[in-house]
């Protein structure tokens, strides 16, 4: 009820649209502005058509009211304009999954590759000890199996990206450039924040 007072809404479930874990929807961190959730069924319906049976799956959004009032852990999950959402992954048949390796959806990483650039160490070095932290938040590994899915998360980006209200994407340098992302609203997130090779975060203008 109080929700709509500061701008946000309850984020609309459907067969396209779902939570990673109950808990998100019991803790009330699945709240945001209309307008990012209208964005989340566009994205949704065009994953569809790309990688069909394939749902968004989101994670951490916003708590119903008051800006900037946090979200722990997150820095900046505080205004209805950000949200989380899960990697695509395939099982080792190749089939492609609505599941996520950790029972939180964060902290199983897709490490960097030989000769890919291992940000983690910079920032790590850097004293930034936060930055892959996640690791310590996964609740559990219960799907240990699966395999990050290249092609299908790619194409969960690209209709992120292709949505005009979308502002920023942030994902760990490692993996924009192996998926071969070009585009002005990728952006780095910095050492202060943390590590985004087990999570898209995206965000509204």
């Amino acid at each position: 009820m109080i929700a709509p007072i500061f701008g946000r809404e309850k984020i609309l479930e459907t067969e396209y649209v779902v939570a990673h874990t109950f808990m998100t929807n019991l803790m009330n961190r699945n709240y945001v502005r209309p307008e990012l959730n209208a964005s989340l069924q566009k994205i949704a319906l065009g994953l569809n058509r790309r990688q069909p049976g394939i749902k968004l799956t989101y994670l951490d959004a916003n708590f119903l009211f008051m800006n900037r009032f946090p979200l722990i852990p997150h820095l900046s999950h505080n205004d209805g304009k950000k949200i989380d959402i899960s990697l695509i992954y395939r099982d080792e048949e190749g089939s492609l999954k609505n599941k996520n390796p950790s029972l939180s959806g964060y902290g199983v990483f897709e490490d960097p590759k030989g000769g890919e650039h291992y940000q983690i160490t910079t920032c790590l070095e850097k004293g930034r000890w936060q930055y892959d932290f996640p690791k310590y938040l996964t609740f559990g590994v219960i799907n240990p199996n699966l395999e990050f899915s290249e092609k299908a998360t790619k194409d969960l980006i690209l209709e992120i990206l292709k949505q005009p209200s979308t502002g920023k994407l942030f994902i760990e340098p490692h993996l924009k450039s192996r998926l071969n992302l070009r585009n002005k609203k990728i952006r780095y997130h910095g050492c202060q924040a943390v590590r985004h090779d087990d999570h898209i975060h995206f965000q509204l203008k």
